[in-house]
């Protein structure tokens, strides 16, 4: 893989190309940049494969270098040591981030999804839908989850429940459509929170307008308006009834 590595600190640069040459061969840094104007230039002319980008720089963000060139064929790592900023809306288009200082774990993860990906020689629509989220343009809000050979477009309002397999997660729809993607319960209890879902159980995740009642039995149900039973752990069982009451 090609990469271009873009950071307002010049040591973060050489280091992540330290940790690219000595833990990853496969990777080549074929440029950098440590402003906006430059990485705009570089990225253009280069036309790599994958792209490191600081999202919070002296001059701009990430996000704007990103709108600011035209053909978006890459794929995009963002880090950054910020652990708020700009954060929630990359989850939103399942795109991946690396805090800084980087672990080569999370890197060598991010790196291996990348790749998988630029395999697939496909136009990278996770940035366009980025890009669409930020500016406020895109509704009604839309979730991207990636698959092993697409990311799917999932509006918020139609997802039913969420289910917890081990490290995955079930995502269950209106469409009767279910999804398992690669990805923990908790990420997207993070991101779905916001819209009023109910964390009920430990391996539960609701969208509270798909309930339809309050079982007593067995210690606690919810029944979905599709006739599906789902379980409310005893220590969450007061809070999910306060919020099905609001």
């Amino acid at each position: 893989m090609r990469a271009v590595i873009v950071d307002d600190e010049t040591h973060n640069i050489e280091n992540l190309r330290n940790i690219l040459h000595k833990h990853f061969p496969n990777v080549a840094v074929a440029g950098y940049a440590d402003n906006k104007m430059a990485a705009i230039s570089v990225v253009s002319a280069l036309q790599p494969d994958l792209v490191f980008l600081d999202i919070q720089m002296d001059d701009t963000t990430g996000f704007e270098i990103l709108q600011a060139i035209p053909e978006r064929s890459f794929e995009v790592i963002f880090i950054t040591a910020y652990d708020q900023y700009g954060i929630q809306a990359i989850k939103y288009a399942a795109l991946d981030y690396i805090l800084k200082p980087i672990n080569i774990a999370e890197l060598s993860g991010a790196l291996d999804k990348a790749a998988k990906k630029i395999l697939l020689n496909k136009k990278n629509l996770q940035l366009d839908f980025l890009l669409d989220h930020i500016q406020g343009n895109r509704k009604p809000v839309k979730i991207a989850l990636p698959l092993l050979q697409e990311v799917r477009y999932v509006a918020v309002e139609d997802i039913i429940r969420c289910e917890a397999q081990n490290s995955y997660t079930y995502f269950f729809t209106s469409g009767e459509e279910t999804t398992l993607v690669s990805r923990p319960l908790k990420e997207y209890e993070e991101l779905l929170s916001p819209h009023g879902f109910i964390r009920c159980h430990q391996t539960h995740l609701i969208n509270p307008e798909y309930v339809k009642s309050y079982l007593k039995e067995d210690g606690g149900y919810l029944l979905l308006q599709n006739g599906t039973k789902i379980p409310v752990s005893k220590i969450r069982k007061e809070v999910v009834k306060g919020a099905l009451a609001k």
